[in-house]
């Protein structure tokens, strides 16, 4: 769907809230900073549940865009949204009608929520169909016509150059009760369906309180501009993602982010699942960069990849602080860039891919970290190991320099990590199977390890025990 369709839609909706009697920014009321407010009644919006408030959002938003920013303030209510029209011929077949997007707005832009539920009617198409409504499988990959989508974003806000702000909505997609067409992209169901998505916004980002459930794609999807306003803030705080397609978020460009008390869970548990299928991952795509960027008190947690994955694009300096990583169907994290720092941190099923550099400062560091396989941890009692026949619950190949400060392992169904070239200072190792363990690597300060390992080759400074007896 191109910008002119887009566009040519985004009129014709306002077209209609006009000859409806609805009012646009004119008639809007003024809020205590002078800026104006504007609601979803205001441009034929119901609430009720039942009736499609697809294209109020579409006027809605328009005359917000128009006006260059303002308050818009939402009821405690649902708003039934979703709308797909039919265009033969064209790349999308099925082409979904806007819902709340603003463009360029250089005033302040906030989303007041007030706990507003906006829900995807049922039934609707996504993925590959002919101009019947029937699914069309395509050899993988495909880039071809014929797509369908039930909106690209519940809500979209892209090149805003003043603060953002975003709070108190529940963005719930369709979930199972969504039409399933063929594939689209290099693997599975690369359409835009998000939740959330956050573009090129030079000013301040401030999300509050979200659920975003249930979409065929991202639950978020965030691309920082590369040269943000100085002083501005960016913060995404107790955002829960659950149960989307793809991803909980994709961060894929930006700095300066810090998400808190959030959790990303259960990703691709539904019938639209789409690789890499993780809690969040962080993925630097069109040239762009990924710096600074910080999680407090965070969740990533059964999703059907990763809870974390940084593999791909340039990405470095991440910072977890208190956060909780469980892998149940793959692994726990899979931090693959350099500068990731994890501190208080509690890893329940497999690491891999830490990043390793000769350098040591570039090379992942964990301190006073916890990791386990524990199965009682998790909520069904699964833990995902990869496939390492060992399953140890932390797989570095031999990657130099991973840091392991004052860390606790304690295998219970695997083995310790599989290492090489790993530094361990102060840390505590425990490993109930018969199987062998090879924690290998530089042993730092005082470490203590109980259970079978292979240590050979590692260099010791300082006082190692195993099994009750030193080792020197």
């Amino acid at each position: 769907m191109d910008d002119m369709d887009t566009d040519r839609r985004t009129l014709l909706a306002v077209g209609l809230a006009l000859t409806c009697g609805a009012s646009v920014s004119a008639r809007a009321p003024a809020s205590a900073n002078g800026d104006r407010v504007f609601t979803p009644e205001e441009f034929g919006a119901k609430g009720d549940g039942v009736a499609d408030d697809s294209m109020a959002m579409a006027a809605l938003s328009n005359a917000v865009t128009l006006y260059g920013g303002g308050t818009v303030v939402f009821r405690r209510t649902t708003y039934l949204v979703g709308n797909q029209g039919l265009q033969p011929g064209g790349k999308y077949m099925f082409p979904a009608h806007q819902l709340l997007m603003f463009k360029n707005c250089t005033r302040p832009l906030s989303l007041r929520g007030n706990g507003a539920r906006f829900l995807c009617r049922n039934g609707l198409r996504y993925g590959v169909f002919d101009a019947n409504g029937a699914r069309e499988d395509h050899p993988m990959p495909y880039l071809g016509n014929g797509l369908a989508t039930p909106y690209d974003a519940m809500i979209h806000i892209e090149g805003c150059s003043a603060p953002v702000a975003v709070s108190d909505f529940a963005l719930v997609g369709p979930g199972d009760a969504v039409v399933l067409g063929g594939k689209f992209g290099d693997v599975g169901w690369q359409i835009p369906a998000y939740g959330l998505r956050l573009i090129e916004n030079r000013g301040g980002e401030t999300i509050e309180r979200l659920r975003l459930v249930d979409h065929p794609l991202d639950g978020m999807v965030i691309d920082g501009a590369a040269n943000p306003l100085p002083a501005t803030t960016r913060t995404i705080t107790d955002v829960v993602s659950d149960g989307n397609g793809r991803q909980g978020c994709s961060l894929v460009g930006g700095s300066g982010y810090r998400f808190s008390r959030c959790s990303f869970t259960r990703t691709g548990r539904g019938k639209v699942r789409s690789a890499p299928g993780a809690g969040f991952d962080i993925e630097a795509e069109g040239g762009k960069r990924i710096r600074d960027i910080g999680f407090d008190q965070c969740r990533f947690a059964d999703n059907l990849g990763c809870g974390m994955v940084a593999d791909s694009g340039d990405s470095a300096d991440v910072r977890f602080t208190r956060c909780t990583f469980v892998g149940t169907t793959s692994w726990s994290a899979w931090p693959s860039k350099p500068l990731f720092r994890f501190a208080a941190c509690t890893f329940v099923g497999g690491v891999v891919r830490a990043y390793g550099d000769p350098d040591p400062a570039r090379a992942t560091q964990f301190v006073t970290c916890t990791f386990t396989d524990d199965p009682g941890k998790t909520t069904d009692a699964r833990i995902g190991a990869g496939a390492n026949a060992d399953r140890p619950i932390a797989d570095l190949s031999s990657s130099q320099n991973i840091l392991f400060d004052r860390c606790s392992f304690r295998a219970v169904h695997g083995t310790l990590p599989w290492s090489i070239a790993a530094i361990y200072r102060d840390c505590t190792m425990v490993q109930g199977m018969q199987a062998t363990g090879h924690p290998r690597g530089r042993f730092v300060g005082v470490n203590r390890i109980r259970g079978k390992v292979d240590l050979s080759g590692s260099k010791i400074s300082g006082t190692l025990t195993v099994n009750g007896q030193p080792v020197t």
